[in-house]
């Protein structure tokens, strides 16, 4: 089957296509209409149709939208309940179920010759499942998918056999600790459904002091539910604003919201390993992305692995309805390739763009030149291949920097304009990983976990360590990333260090870079030293030598 998988309802606008149970692209709306997602001033814009990514998606499969055998959307309006019914406030209910009701006439118009029928509704739950599950290349496996909200309610636990969903338990709203953490982060000053991750990296400075009051607020009830509905936080800090500093006691409550989220993971995914006998669990749902409890479930449930998502937000719906539907057909699902899932541009495209902008560049081994750079404790933007699906950068998409200068953590920060209690990334092959790591899975190809950095490396590679002595890393494989492998390869021969510090290509309030377009805009108005697109290279100071 051909099956295009569509997100729109919620935020994440994106879309994925899976052929004969193969996944060919995914890519979130944001990255090409450079709209990052939840920035705009009236809420319910998020909830775009993604007529770009769609288009874009059946472009890498050669496909015209009467080609495909269905479009799978991952809500089910038949599903959903009035907000009053579930006990949420929620003015925007009316409106999501409305847009997901004549999502087959938006379609059909945004995709001119797609019979409205071949329109098909998948469970938002089910298909954040699927996105993992179905994606992962397991026979069987356990899964866990908590996020906000979905039609009615905010979490799933079940297990896949041979492409088939066995549900365990749902948990009914109002209970949500997706929403309990989306009402923190708001709170804390930052932006809801969006900047949950901040909060998550603000925790690692704080004390969880008010942990034991939190645990009658949250807590798992013992059959695979939980209680979670939004306290008021200024019992325990005011409301913090943008202006305002961080620290002290919205730090402290950062810290024992984290540390009571992960407690009542833990217990959830015990409860599932037990109820299903899995000895494999698949993450998705937007708490997926909170790497630190990630950890926790690794050690601490019982489970032989663990794998998340890499997409584990709403993006990731379009890829689960999507196979979903296709396994419904018959296919046999293939395990997803990568993230590596977006548009990508050879290097005569390349060449051909740097051509048409009269920027100055040099061709040559590259990795090498990026390596070099870096030793010099120069800025690196590295675009290379097809870009990442979901949020974070994993050697497509990404800004480098040397490890071993704790003040590039701040530099970095400021070239991106972000908080600087945000952390940033290293990047290890996959063969030195555990001589540096410990404590989370490896491979770690996506971001997903955070370990323990050895007490030996932690002063050679300050900049990659958080407050907390963790490190959220990446690991890196040869044989799927040979271009990025060279370059830490000659780093290492060059500087005695097999890491180097990672970002995403981007600065504050804007998308992660996706064209060379983009890339270029970003690196004339940043301080970066080097700009690394594919084979070719450019350099600040070609650029200044060549001004007339």
């Amino acid at each position: 089957m051909r099956v295009l998988g569509v997100n729109a309802v919620f935020h994440d606008s994106s879309a994925a296509l899976v052929v004969d149970g193969e996944v060919v692209a995914a890519i979130e709306e944001e990255r090409l209409s450079r709209r990052k997602h939840g920035k705009r001033p009236v809420p319910f814009a998020a909830w775009e149709l993604p007529t770009l990514a769609m288009r874009a998606c059946l472009d890498a499969g050669a496909l015209a939208p009467a080609d495909l055998d269905a479009v799978a959307y991952g809500f089910d309006p038949s599903l959903a309940k009035d907000a009053a019914d579930l006990g949420l406030d929620d003015p925007w209910d009316h409106l999501r179920r409305t847009y997901a009701e004549h999502a087959p006439g938006f379609l059909a118009s945004a995709l001119p010759g797609l019979p409205r029928e071949r329109v098909r509704f998948v469970a938002h739950h089910v298909a954040h499942a699927a996105s993992a599950a179905l994606a992962v290349g397991w026979d069987r496996c356990a899964v866990m998918v908590l996020d906000g909200r979905g039609e009615s309610a905010s979490a799933l636990l079940g297990a896949y056999r041979d492409g088939r969903l066995t549900v365990e338990s749902t948990q009914v709203l109002p209970h949500s600790l997706g929403l309990v953490y989306e009402s923190l982060t708001e709170h804390l000053g930052f932006l809801r459904s969006s900047d949950e991750y901040k909060v998550m990296a603000l925790a690692s400075y704080g004390t969880p002091r008010y942990l034991d009051e939190l645990r009658h607020l949250l807590t798992a009830t013992g059959d695979g539910g939980f209680v979670a509905v939004p306290p008021d936080w200024s019992r325990w800090a005011p409301p913090r604003h943008d202006a305002d500093g961080w620290g002290g006691a919205h730090a402290d409550l950062a810290a024992s919201v984290q540390v009571r989220l992960e407690e009542v993971l833990v217990d959830l995914a015990r409860w599932l390993r037990d109820r299903t006998g899995e000895t494999r669990l698949a993450l998705a749902g937007g708490i997926a992305l909170n790497c630190v409890a990630n950890s926790r479930i690794w050690r601490e449930a019982g489970f032989d692995e663990v794998w998340a998502q890499p997409a584990s937000g709403d993006a990731g719906t379009a890829l689960g309805a999507a196979l979903t539907v296709a396994v419904d057909g018959g296919d046999v699902p293939r395990p997803m390739p990568g993230a590596a899932l977006g548009r990508g541009w050879s290097d005569d495209e390349v060449a051909a763009e740097l051509r048409r902008a009269k920027v100055p560049f040099r061709t040559g081994d590259a990795a090498v030149a990026a390596a070099e750079a870096l030793a010099r404790d120069e800025v690196v933007a590295w675009f290379d291949g097809r870009s990442e699906f979901g949020p974070r950068a994993l050697g497509q998409r990404s800004l480098l920097a040397h490890p071993g200068f704790a003040e590039n953590l701040e530099r970095l920060n400021d070239v991106k304009g972000r908080e600087q209690f945000r952390p940033v990334a290293p990047m290890v092959l996959l063969e030195r990983a555990a001589d540096l790591f410990s404590g989370g899975p490896v491979p770690s190809p996506y971001m997903l976990f955070v370990h323990q950095v050895a007490d030996t490396w932690r002063d050679r590679i300050p900049a990659a360590v958080h407050v907390d002595g963790t490190a959220r890393i990446q690991t890196v494989d040869r044989r799927t990333h040979e271009r990025l492998a060279h370059m830490l390869d000659r780093f290492e021969a060059l500087t005695g260090l097999p890491v180097v510090i990672n970002t995403s290509l981007n600065t504050a309030g804007r998308p992660m870079v996706d064209s060379p377009h983009d890339a270029l805009e970003l690196f004339g108005s940043s301080p970066v030293d080097l700009l690394v697109l594919g084979g070719h290279t450019v350099r600040r100071r070609d650029l200044f030598e060549a001004t007339p």
